[in-house]
């Protein structure tokens, strides 16, 4: 019999973001378990940490790990980043000849492009920061007033605008090609989720985001 061990894992400010909480992690694995997991199989251990994804010294995963290597039993994650956002430590994790792990969101993903979506994810968290910072100095340049207790609504509404322009043309090279080859709104939403491409929130695509994207570029 095939057995799993589930992780989780959420930050404080995570639990209540769509597509990142606990409840979606659970009904991500639970369609995986229903749809892709062999039958019969057994899940023998759960597991959760509310934790930062920069630290992986995190406590229910070791448990997690060890059990694995103790039963050879196959971690499963609802995504990726729920393991690690570092792709050294996804690195590491598939080097070890004990552990075994799927992602309820990429089902059918190899190594090779389960190391691909860590790498992609990396870049796209480093571009975040970079985007963020220069969003925020061009916001700067251009006289917004940047932090205080009471920020002008004008002010704050031109530094959001500078990050939503931003934001659409960090995606502007996946969206655009994907619109053009007909693709609905909802498949182009499918496919950056997929490919582990968040919003600026760090959530998941919907259709009307997507349309939303697609109209500022247009407007750019």
């Amino acid at each position: 019999m095939k057995k799993f061990i589930l992780y989780r894992r959420v930050s404080t400010k995570e639990q209540g973001q769509s597509g990142l909480g606990l409840a979606a992690q659970q009904r991500d694995l639970n369609l995986f378990l229903s749809t892709y997991a062999e039958e019969p199989h057994e899940i023998i251990g759960e597991f959760t940490d509310i934790l930062s994804g920069a630290d992986d010294t995190r406590p229910e995963l070791n448990k997690a790990l060890d059990l694995c290597r103790k039963t050879g039993a196959t971690l499963l994650v609802a995504k990726l980043d729920r393991l690690s956002r570092k792709v050294s430590f996804i690195a590491t994790l598939m080097e070890d000849p004990k552990v075994i792990f799927r992602v309820a969101s990429i089902p059918m993903a190899s190594k090779i492009e389960l190391h691909l979506y860590a790498m992609l994810a990396e870049q796209e968290r480093d571009f975040i920061s970079i985007r963020t910072k220069a969003a925020l100095a061009e916001a700067k340049a251009n006289g917004v007033k940047l932090g205080g207790l009471r920020p002008k609504t004008e002010e704050r509404n031109k530094a959001i605008q500078v990050s939503a322009d931003a934001s659409a043309q960090r995606v502007a090279a996946l969206v655009r090609p994907l619109k053009a080859s007909g693709k609905t709104l909802r498949e182009i939403a499918e496919a950056l989720n997929t490919s582990g491409v968040t919003t600026p929130r760090g959530s998941k695509w919907s259709a009307s985001q997507v349309m939303r994207t697609l109209e500022r570029l247009e407007r750019a």
